[in-house]
């Protein structure tokens, strides 16, 4: 096998392998939120519990005005140079960008030695890799109909 060949195997396998963790973390991401405030719904501004404690804690802090709130600020005092200022934004420019196309030839697979290499090369043991595979391949399966297999990352 080339050196080709066996990066490309590498690249698959990691990208195969980000995606349900990708997933994942993007949904614990939007769950944290919603989990935090159903909980400080059920308690005033502190709770101590047999293995847990909370508080909750309101701020008033002064925060950076955001760019848009700033941009428009601007525009409202200064219309002239407001409107140079938007047509300045709104530029677009050429960019080019460099993208490697990849993906399985039809019938070839990446075996499950590959997965777990990838999986050590992050730090996992050989113990936990064993353990993980078969939960983030499932994931992987699941996501992988719901999207084509050639996969581009930017390289340039």
């Amino acid at each position: 096998m080339t050196n080709v060949e066996q990066g490309l195997i590498r690249l698959i396998a990691t990208d195969r392998i980000e995606i349900p963790i990708s997933s994942i973390s993007g949904k614990l991401k939007r769950q944290k939120p919603k989990i935090a405030q159903a909980v400080a719904e059920g308690f005033g501004t502190r709770y101590s519990g047999e293995r847990t404690y909370a508080r909750v804690m309101t701020d008033d802090k002064e925060k950076a005005r955001g760019m848009a709130e700033g941009i428009e600020e601007f525009k409202s005092l200064y219309p002239d140079e407001g409107k140079v200022l938007q047509e300045i934004i709104d530029e677009t420019r050429a960019q080019k960008e460099t993208h490697l196309y990849f993906g399985m030839n039809p019938g070839c697979r990446i075996t499950a030695d590959d997965y777990r290499q990838v999986m050590t090369d992050l730090g996992f043991t050989s113990g936990m890799a064993e353990e993980l595979y078969p939960a983030l391949m499932d994931v992987s399966r699941k996501l992988s109909r719901q999207r084509g297999e050639e996969r581009s990352v930017m390289i340039g």
